[in-house]
């Protein structure tokens, strides 16, 4: 009997708990979706720099994440530069410019990888081919360890002071 009562109420809390991070989605205002290869780095107007490092105001910034610590990403924009070499390549501000940001990332974090969710070496590209931008669901720790290591090109979602979503633009 105290089995399924110890069952039951875990059951109970796993419903409770998913129903509170779909109702805390529901309540997530929708952001406009920057270009995805836009040229211009972009603007944070009301955001005060001489302050130190923090959070972004809420929205969607492509970017990269450039330090991972103890649950907490350092973020900076980027912007695409043509090339008559290549295609083109995503480019962050200046050495010495001081526009980054840095916020915790939320527990119920959305990662959605171009990459997969496995090793890098040897991975299938999971993207949506009518964006390219990551289509894979992946876990927390996947993206706190591949965004610690490597600078992936991405939407950077930034809610209430947490980075709630990060989804990878696909970059051959």
């Amino acid at each position: 009997m105290k089995k399924l009562f110890l069952v039951g109420g875990v059951a109970a809390a796993l419903v409770l708990s998913s129903g509170a991070v779909a109702a805390h989605a529901a309540s997530m205002p929708k952001y406009k979706v920057p270009k995805i290869f836009g040229t211009t780095f972009q603007k944070d107007p009301s955001h005060d720099f001489t302050k130190g490092i923090h959070t972004r105001h809420n929205g969607i910034l492509r970017g990269w994440i450039t330090n991972v610590s103890g649950g907490r990403a350092e973020y900076v924009p980027i912007r695409w530069k043509p090339s008559k070499e290549i295609e083109g390549y995503f480019v962050a501000p200046k050495e010495g410019d001081a526009t980054a940001y840095a916020s915790p990332v939320a527990a119920n974090v959305v990662y959605l990888s171009a990459y997969g969710c496995k090793s890098l070496a040897g991975g299938a590209m999971t993207v949506d081919r009518n964006t390219g931008l990551g289509a894979k669901k992946c876990a927390r720790p996947v993206l706190l360890k591949r965004h610690d290591q490597t600078r992936y090109p991405s939407l950077i979602t930034v809610y209430q002071g947490k980075i709630v979503k990060v989804q990878e633009i696909y970059t051959p």
